[in-house]
């Protein structure tokens, strides 16, 4: 019976939730309702053929065209051996087989040596099945083995059979949750046993013993059997390993401090804090203030009023007014802090839909506004221009008064002010005072502070004397910490 005609089995319906989790491991976002619709996908269009599967899950899945992307290269490679033999039938390759077969026949170019050695192949297998059949005779136990489908399918070269059956047995042991590459074995031995071997194993230990004639036959079917598995494993082992490889390796890049990432790792982590920010900017969505004045709005006044027989008790008027919190990012761009402001910069211009009103300023001996780059360039390159003008020993005095010249007298109730920097001034003086003037202006002023705490106050370091002019001063040195940070930040100015 054709694969189509046949309702999916509950293997296959357990190798589709497999698939599912390899989607996510690859960030393709599928919720719990999405994976429903897929299964009803796969029921309705059937498993015989794979491309009308793939184009129905792939419209059930993917939602955008990054993630049809990554859906078509891990389904072209999960899919691979498991579907791909399920739509030929075995009436189909046989029929195959036939043509195969007259062609060889009538064509002049096949030589007279190639069909004499393929019909002493074909010979040579059925005498090794006759002396099987022969030796199964006088041993019940060779006999019942056999008859077991695991070697019908070997003896007959059931490639379609035998994938089905490699595919419901990695469903059975969770192939899936395979993750590290000393893992292989272990499953391999798994799958072997859930496919029957062990009786196989068992039956050639006692052909050894008695030296049977049917004992490599048997081995050699048992040696096919175990490259078939170890291929199997190891091709799921790619599969699996490589997205839960690269959400370690994000995982590990997100905890590292910036200063000591690699040139090579630098777009990854250029990604990386773009999603952070794009998963901060849907969370922290700016929330419409509404007022009782200005065009009513009709629909939802109508609505209210459905509880109180009709009677329009609530009005409701379509004026709205955003909230435009300010804030001012004032980044040290020395040698020893200039990889954090790269990516302090970079996550705050990525959250312009949620903070419209950032203002950047760069110093190390002196400060300047540097907004207009971010307006006028990528960011990437903005960034590399601001630390081209601004980069050079450090003099926070200096640069405060910079500061304020150029913005203190725009600090309002309404004005977050974001200092990043070590705090370490060369023994020069602090401008202590101009810190505690930003202080008392501003809503909350903010230190990010790359080196660790202990480092505070110590060498050269003033931290411990701004912390007076700070309402929260924090250790921020990975991307964690500075995604943990800037989401504060982002609940305070809801």
């Amino acid at each position: 019976m054709p694969m189509a005609d046949v309702a999916p089995s509950q293997a296959m319906q357990r190798h589709l939730v497999n698939f599912i989790s390899l989607l996510r491991s690859h960030d393709v976002r599928v919720s719990p309702a999405e994976t429903l619709d897929a299964m009803d996908v796969a029921a309705t269009l059937g498993y015989a053929r794979r491309e009308r599967l793939r184009d129905g899950l792939a419209a059930a899945l993917a939602k955008t065209p990054a993630e049809e992307a990554v859906f078509h290269h891990c389904f072209a490679r999960f899919f691979d051996r498991s579907l791909a033999d399920f739509a030929r039938t075995r009436e189909e390759r046989s029929a195959e087989g036939d043509a195969v077969g007259t062609d060889a026949v009538s064509t002049d170019a096949v030589s007279t040596d190639a069909v004499s050695t393929d019909a002493a192949t074909e010979n040579h297998r059925a005498s090794v099945e006759q002396l099987l059949d022969e030796a199964s005779r006088d041993d019940a136990a060779l006999a019942e083995l056999l008859a077991t489908p695991l070697l019908q399918q070997l003896r007959n070269n059931d490639s379609t059979a035998l994938n089905l059956a490699l595919a419901e047995a990695a469903a059975s042991i969770d192939l899936s949750q395979i993750r590290m590459f000393t893992q292989k074995g272990q499953f391999t031995r798994r799958m072997l046993d859930a496919m029957g071997e062990e009786q196989l194993r068992r039956t050639l230990a006692r052909l050894e013993q008695q030296d049977s004639p049917a004992l490599e036959p048997l081995r050699r079917y048992r040696d096919i059997l175990r490259e078939q598995v170890r291929d199997y494993v190891e091709q799921h082992y790619l599969l699996q390993a490589e997205g839960q490889n690269a959400r370690f390796m994000d995982d590990l890049l997100s905890r590292t401090r910036l200063s000591n990432l690699e040139q090579r790792y630098l777009h990854r982590v250029h990604e990386l804090v773009r999603q952070m920010a794009r998963k901060l900017a849907e969370r922290h969505a700016r929330k419409r203030r509404v007022y009782r004045r200005g065009k009513l709005d009709m629909g939802r006044t109508l609505r209210r009023g459905i509880a109180n027989d009709g009677i329009l008790f609530h009005t409701h008027w379509k004026r709205v007014q955003k909230t435009k919190p300010q804030l001012l990012a004032i980044c040290d761009v020395s040698g020893s802090v200039a990889a954090y402001a790269k990516f302090l910069l970079l996550f705050l211009y990525s959250l312009q839909d949620v903070l419209p009103k950032v203002r950047s300023f760069a110093f190390s001996s002196h400060l300047g506004e540097v907004s207009d780059l971010f307006a006028q360039y990528p960011v990437d390159k903005a960034i590399e221009l601001v630390n081209w003008r601004y980069g050079g020993a450090t003099d926070y005095g200096r640069s405060l008064q910079d500061f304020a010249r150029l913005a203190l007298e725009d600090i309002n109730s309404s004005t977050t002010v974001i200092v990043l920097g070590d705090a370490r001034n060369n023994n020069g003086d602090p401008q202590l005072e101009i810190m505690r003037s930003i202080y008392q202006r501003s809503r909350r002023v903010i230190w990010l502070n790359p080196e660790s705490r202990r480092a505070w106050g110590t060498g050269d370091s003033e931290m411990l004397r701004y912390l007076s002019a700070c309402h929260f001063a924090a250790e921020c040195n990975n991307l964690t910490q500075l995604e943990r940070i800037v989401d504060q930040l982002l609940k305070l100015n809801r």
